[in-house]
């Protein structure tokens, strides 16, 4: 599959215009061609609205709306990639009209100190959530643009992205992330190139003042890091707390959605797992792929030899060789199922 802007040229799959049905109803040709594309518009609904789950209803939404209007469809005016794309923007810009933005618990407020009350938790469109690697990233392709893909599905960067108005936000994806070029984006939206030049400018400075770039560098998986990852697990399951925070960064952070409370620093932090009642003793950590990031599924003793059960989805950063931070996402019920995680882990 090859790409050039929004042009892609597909081998197994024939042009939809080549098997048109009639009105209402998508021959099966176009209806594998409308299904080729969940990957990416997910990866796209995901970065626009911030959640996993509303990702996915939106692009149910588009593939519907795709179905239903094929007969409309001109392939002289644009390519079927451009026009399910356009559906999506509309979809998720509907779903965003008078929402608050989503956020981590480090961009609600200053950080809370080991000790104090855990607080109760907030709706669960208050945050960013995770999302499995394989709902938004092909199984393979070009080494560098699979980094590069996985950079622009960080949590911190999709995180920044909600600070953008929609519609900048809808710009700065598809220019920056997706490569698509500015004509195409102006026919997308209807607007003058002149107007998506200067709204990809202001969103990246926007990004930049929230201490992101939009063209970051992609970090590899090295063997280290893999090493690293490997003792930061087995300190954690064994609940060796010394061990553990001699891995992170001084300014590390530890965060539990739906729960306000986080923390900053390495201090902070052992303080917190040595003296408080946080299910981390006797924990299981098992490897999953999330949001391009190193992410471990946490399952937890029910009580004392009791059996493990599901407990957080944990995204864990990585930089310069230590651990920025880990992301413990508690709402489990939900999130296990959308990685196809077991309720109780394999031995």
């Amino acid at each position: 599959m090859e790409r050039e802007g929004t042009r892609m040229a597909d081998r197994a799959v024939v042009e939809p215009g080549a098997a048109r049905g009639a009105r209402g109803r998508t021959p099966a040709p176009a209806e594998a061609w409308l299904a080729q594309h969940r990957g990416e518009l997910t990866g796209y609904c995901y970065r626009m609205l911030g959640s996993a789950f509303e990702a996915e209803d939106a692009v149910q939404e588009t593939l519907l709306r795709a179905w239903d209007r094929y007969d409309r469809f001109n392939e002289t005016r644009g390519t079927l990639r451009a026009w399910l794309y356009a559906i999506a923007t509309n979809i998720c810009l509907d779903m965003l009209r008078g929402r608050q933005r989503r956020a981590r618990p480090v961009d609600l407020g200053p950080a809370t100190h080991a000790g104090e009350p855990l607080g109760a938790p907030l709706a669960e469109d208050t945050w960013i959530e995770p999302i499995p690697d394989r709902s938004v990233l092909p199984a393979e392709g070009d080494p560098a643009e699979l980094a590069a893909q996985r950079e622009s599905i960080r949590l911190a960067f999709v995180a920044a992205l909600q600070h953008l108005p929609p519609r900048q936000r809808a710009i700065l994806i598809l220019r920056e992330v997706l490569c698509w070029k500015a004509a195409e984006v102006a026919e997308l939206l209807g607007i003058t190139v002149v107007a998506v030049n200067s709204a990809l400018q202001r969103a990246r400075a926007t990004l930049v003042a929230r201490g992101v770039c939009s063209a970051a560098r992609p970090r590899p998986v090295d063997g280290a890091q893999q090493d690293l990852l490997a003792r930061y697990a087995a300190a954690f399951e064994r609940h060796d707390v010394d061990a553990l925070v001699a891995l992170l960064h001084e300014d590390a952070t530890m965060s539990m959605p739906p729960l306000a409370w986080w923390l900053r620093g390495r201090a902070q932090i052992h303080q917190a797992l040595l003296g408080s009642d946080l299910p981390c003793k006797g924990s299981r950590l098992v490897p999953v792929a999330a949001n391009g990031s190193s992410a471990f599924a946490q399952y937890t003793p029910t009580g004392p030899g009791g059996a493990l059960a599901p407990w957080a989805l944990v995204v864990v950063e990585v930089t310069d060789g230590r651990i920025a931070g880990w992301t413990s996402f508690l709402d489990a019920d939900r999130l296990f199922p959308l990685f196809g995680l077991p309720l109780e882990p394999t031995p």
